[in-house]
């Protein structure tokens, strides 16, 4: 991948983080203080947004991941899966962020798709809660903080 591209991939990509934290708190937010209220449209674009930016920072993530030198490079660098996983630095970046930010997304899609079935709408914003925060904590574990003594740090 070309040194430009990778950096501006890789400053879409954190740059995308926050966007993805403020729409996956608003819609928590949302959901929190809606009550018995019924689930309305904005409910809806909401979460849609949230998938559509979720999705969009998967693929270019991927992109990242596997022509950047982090990830795929770094597990073939060290030799294979088995000595990848031995280094906190190349198990981070090359399955642990990107197994959790999977998971994240998976559960930001379940999450959106319960406000689409037929129960009540309280059952509604509770069950997209539930979803929503969790996903917001695996997303939180799996960001490359700068207090994580995780070489390389944001970018």
């Amino acid at each position: 991948m070309n040194g430009d591209l990778y950096s501006i991939l890789l400053h879409v990509h954190s740059i995308g983080r926050w966007l993805l934290l403020l729409l996956l708190v608003i819609a928590i937010f949302n959901s929190l203080i809606a009550g018995r209220r019924p689930y309305i449209k904005s409910d809806a674009r909401t979460g849609l947004l949230l998938t559509i930016v979720a999705d969009i920072m998967l693929l270019v993530g991927l992109a990242l991941w596997y022509w950047g030198p982090k990830g795929y490079n770094l597990i073939v660098a060290a030799g294979g899966m088995g000595n990848a996983m031995k280094d906190p630095v190349t198990r981070f970046y090359g399955v642990e962020h990107m197994a959790g930010m999977l998971i994240a997304i998976i559960l930001l899609h379940i999450g959106k798709a319960q406000g689409k079935k037929a129960i009540s709408d309280k059952a509604k914003h509770n069950r997209t809660v539930v979803f929503y925060v969790i996903a917001l904590l695996i997303i939180l574990l799996s960001i490359p903080w700068p207090f994580r003594n995780i070489a390389g740090g944001w970018f």
